[in-house]
C-alpha cells in the first residue's frame, strides 16, 4: 500500500511539473521578448544621443603616420621636454592609469603644483576644444602649452627645445623620418604634431560601444536602467555624442553654487579668466565621460574623490535634481560601462633617448 501511495504521489508531482513546465518557459519567453523590446527602444533612445567610438580619430591638417606616432609617443614619455628633466607629459597624464595622475593638482616641473585637475588623454582628440577654458583647438595646439607653461614642464622657450632635441642623433632621425618633406623637421610644430598624432591613436572601446553597435547584452541591466535615468536627468543636454562630452562649454553651477556641495578651495573663474568677460565666469569645458570612473578625482579642481557623489552634484547644481540613491548607483553603473581596455604596448614606456 505504502508502495502504490509512493507511485501515486510520484505521478501527482510529475503531472504538477509537467503542467507548470510550459506556463513557467512560456512567461520567462514573455519577459524575454519585453526584455527586447526594451532594449531595442533604449538603443534607439541612445542612438539619438550618442554615438560609437570611431575607428580613427584623424585630422587633416596633420595625417597620422606610424613614424609620426613612433615619434609622438617618444616625445610624449621624454622628460626632456621640461627644463630640470622631472616632468614628461605622461607624468600628468599616466597612460597605465587612463591617462590621468589621479590627484587633484599635478605637480610641475619645478615642484609646484597647477591650478586644475589633469583630464584624461585617451579619447580627448575626439573633443571639439582643449584644456578646461576651451583655449586650444585640438590636441596639437594643446601640446605645445605645458612645455613651456612656468608651472608645469617650465622651458623658458621654444628655441631650447628645438636646441635640446637637434643635441640629440636619435631624434634627429626620428624627426626626419616623420617630416620627410621639412627641410628642417626638428621644429616645435613638429613637436606638436607628432605628439598630437600618437594622442590620436588614445580611443579606448568599451562595452557601451559594442552596445551602441547593437549588442543588447553587452550591458547588463543595472547599466542599462542607469542609461534611462542618465537621459531622463537631463545629463544629455550637455553629455552627448561619441565621447559624452567634450563638445562645449557650460557654467558650472547652472542652478546653484557648487562651492558648498564640492567643497572647493579654490574659486576658479573658469572661461573668465581668459575673455575678462563677466558672463564667462564658472564657464567650462563639458569633460568627456570615457572612462570617468577611472579618473577620479572630479571636476575642474579635482576637488571630489567619488563617482557617485559627483553624479549627485551635478544634478543639484545644474537641474536642482535631488537624485535617489537607486538612480546614482544605477548610473554609475551605466558610467563603468564606458571604462575601456588600455593595451600594454600602449601603456609600455620607450627606451629613452639620452643626451649625447
Amino acid at each position: 500500500m505504502r508502495k502504490v501511495s509512493f507511485i501515486l504521489g510520484a505521478c501527482v508531482a510529475l503531472m504538477i511539473a509537467s503542467c507548470g513546465s510550459p506556463s513557467t518557459e512560456k512567461k520567462e519567453g514573455e519577459q524575454a521578448a519585453t526584455n527586447s523590446v526594451a532594449d531595442q527602444q533604449l538603443l534607439a533612445k541612445a542612438k539619438g544621443l550618442f554615438a560609437a567610438l570611431p575607428a580613427t580619430a584623424e585630422n587633416p591638417e596633420n595625417p597620422v603616420t606610424p613614424e609620426k606616432v613612433l615619434l609622438g609617443k617618444q616625445l610624449y614619455f621624454d622628460t626632456h621636454l621640461s627644463m630640470k628633466g622631472n616632468n614628461s607629459c605622461n607624468s600628468c597624464h599616466s597612460l597605465s592609469t587612463f591617462g590621468v595622475d589621479n590627484l587633484p593638482f599635478s605637480k610641475g616641473d619645478n615642484g609646484g603644483f597647477g591650478t586644475r585637475n589633469s583630464p584624461t588623454v585617451f579619447n580627448a582628440a575626439l573633443h571639439s576644444m582643449q584644456f578646461w577654458d576651451g583655449r586650444a583647438k585640438d590636441v596639437e595646439e594643446q601640446a605645445g602649452g605645458p612645455i613651456t607653461n612656468p608651472v608645469e614642464m617650465a622651458m623658458p622657450n621654444k628655441a631650447l627645445v628645438e636646441k635640446r632635441l637637434k643635441g640629440m642623433p636619435e631624434y634627429v632621425t626620428m624627426f626626419k623620418a616623420a617630416f620627410p618633406a621639412d627641410k628642417e623637421p626638428v621644429t616645435y610644430l613638429n613637436v606638436q604634431k607628432a605628439i598630437g598624432a600618437f594622442e590620436r591613436t588614445l580611443l579606448t572601446p568599451a562595452p557601451f560601444d559594442k552596445f551602441m553597435n547593437g549588442d543588447l547584452s553587452a550591458l547588463n541591466a543595472e547599466q542599462k536602467e542607469g542609461m534611462n535615468a542618465f537621459i531622463d536627468a537631463g545629463c544629455t543636454t550637455c553629455h552627448l555624442g561619441s565621447n559624452l562630452g567634450g563638445t562645449m562649454m557650460m557654467k558650472f553651477g547652472l542652478v546653484a553654487d557648487y562651492h558648498p556641495l564640492t567643497g572647493s578651495k579654490t574659486n576658479d573663474n573658469g572661461k573668465m579668466d581668459l575673455t575678462k568677460q563677466e558672463g564667462d565666469k564658472d564657464i567650462f569645458k563639458v569633460p568627456g565621460l570615457r572612462n570617468i570612473a577611472k579618473t577620479q578625482p572630479y571636476f575642474h579642481d579635482g576637488s571630489v574623490a567619488d563617482l557617485g557623489a559627483a553624479v549627485k552634484i551635478m544634478a543639484k547644481v545644474q537641474f536642482n535634481k535631488d537624485l535617489t540613491d537607486k538612480e546614482v548607483k544605477s548610473m554609475v553603473a551605466f558610467l563603468e560601462s564606458l571604462t575601456g581596455d588600455l593595451p600594454a604596448d600602449v601603456k609600455a614606456a620607450p627606451k629613452a633617448i639620452a643626451e649625447k
